[in-house]
């Protein structure tokens, strides 16, 4: 399995103002395995350190910070010899240890040639629960689950990449078929390591729901490890909500969904754990579309998306029969196609943002700063196209790029373009 952050990761090796490297993500997006990946590939020798439940890690960190010391004790500790140079040193679960976090700052200040990269499921809620946090001292790194794009290379279905990246329109049509067919797999599987992988080797619908039932039970558990017993019931009652608030035709987060009465005051925390923890995604309203979106949004208007479009399904309990037989992409009134076109666009637009107007008759599911301009991104299930509201933004704000992501082929009609959702990946060499 490729993951295409290792560009990243091969980039940062090659800064020269390096700094270590902390890589975060939810739990079981596949860090500890990018993270040895990494090493096995790009590094003559690799150490690796898991901070988890390690009492003698917890001796070598100690409030005085020695970085020699510490180098000296992980030598011992892994029976093996590091050379600055050439030896990736693997940090995982960093978040265990409050003192290995603050021991990052003495690497880069006092010994920045050390090559290290570190991850922790839980680091974002660590750093607000006021732990000793390096900051400038680190670079950063966020990993998602799969793209659609690396789901298809997973199953060795490069050539299909190969003429979505080349805008090949002749080959996209002849195909378009077979790539709606991984897309609607994909829309079942989602992008979590583990269940791509077992359904690439095994073929298996009842086995990948299985694992991703157990993936959320496993954050379940983070609930009542990581937090105070009074906030785990508005955390559960949050999360649960999640499908219900998408599959209304206004995917705003209402709070009376939650339970009846229920008011932002008392679930304020349970979000932010939940953003914090990678889980969920938070895309805010903005009424005027200006650069940048950040000064406009609404901090009380906003939609939560789940971490994986897997595990929503999981959630949902899709059966695979609704997966074969139908279009999910047009049922549920969306909530699948909007999820899918976020988890896509999330990667490189770390901050997404939605559109509605002073009366709330239109909305925009999505704007997009890029290269010093706002573009909607209009998003529809099939390939019906009739588009009000995106009429409506164009002929007030006359944006110089308009995009529509749907199972329709791709076209240019002025300045809106039409992308088809299986080349969203892509869609900066549509422009």
């Amino acid at each position: 399995m490729k993951r295409y952050a290792i560009n990243d990761l091969i980039k940062w090796k090659e800064n020269t103002d390096r700094k270590p490297l902390v890589i975060q993500g939810a739990r079981q997006v596949g860090k500890t395995w990018l993270m040895k990946e990494f090493g096995r590939l790009y590094y003559s020798h690799t150490i690796y350190i898991n901070f988890d439940n390690n009492k003698q890690l917890e001796n070598v960190f100690q409030e005085n910070i020695n970085i020699h010391n510490i180098i000296a004790a992980l030598e011992i500790i892994c029976s093996q010899k590091i050379t600055a140079e050439d030896t990736l040193i693997i940090f995982d679960e960093i978040q265990e240890i409050p003192n290995a976090l603050k021991a990052l700052k003495y690497f880069y200040e006092e010994t920045p040639e050390y090559h290290i990269v570190c991850a922790g499921s839980l680091l974002g809620i660590s750093i607000h629960q006021n732990t000793s946090f390096p900051v400038g001292k680190v670079n950063f790194l966020k990993l998602y689950p799969l793209t659609f794009t690396e789901f298809l290379d997973a199953c060795g279905k490069e050539q299909l990449i190969r003429i979505i990246e080349d805008k090949n329109t002749s080959l996209l049509l002849t195909f378009k078929d077979e790539l709606k067919k991984f897309l609607k797999i994909y829309s079942y599987i989602g992008g979590m390591p583990e269940v791509v992988q077992n359904f690439i080797n095994n073929n298996d619908y009842d086995k990948a729901r299985e694992l991703q039932k157990n993936i959320l039970l496993s954050y379940e558990y983070d609930f009542t490890k990581h937090t105070p017993n009074n906030e785990i019931p508005r955390i559960r009652e949050v999360w649960n909500s999640i499908p219900s608030q998408l599959a209304k035709e206004n995917k705003k987060f209402i709070y009376g969904i939650i339970k009846d009465g229920a008011k932002a005051k008392e679930y304020e925390k349970a979000i932010m754990w939940l953003y914090n923890a990678g889980l969920i995604y938070i895309v805010h309203n903005v009424n005027t579309p200006d650069i940048p979106l950040s000064a406009y949004k609404d901090i009380k208007a906003f939609k939560i998306y789940m971490l994986d479009i897997g595990l929503l399904g999981a959630m949902a309990n899709l059966d695979k029969q609704t997966l074969l037989n139908e279009d999910i992409f047009i049922r549920f009134k969306g909530i699948y196609t909007e999820q899918y076109v976020l988890e896509q666009l999330i990667i490189k637009h770390k901050n997404l943002y939605y559109y509605t107007n002073n009366r709330n008759s239109a909305e925009i599911e999505f704007l997009i700063e890029y290269k010093g301009i706002i573009i909607p991104v209009e998003v529809k299930a099939g390939i019906n196209l009739k588009a009000k509201s995106l009429k409506v933004y164009i002929d007030k704000y006359k944006p110089v790029k308009a995009l529509r992501f749907s199972l329709a082929d791709y076209k240019v009609t002025d300045n809106l373009i039409d992308i088809p959702l299986y080349a969203i990946n892509f869609y900066e060499n549509y422009l």
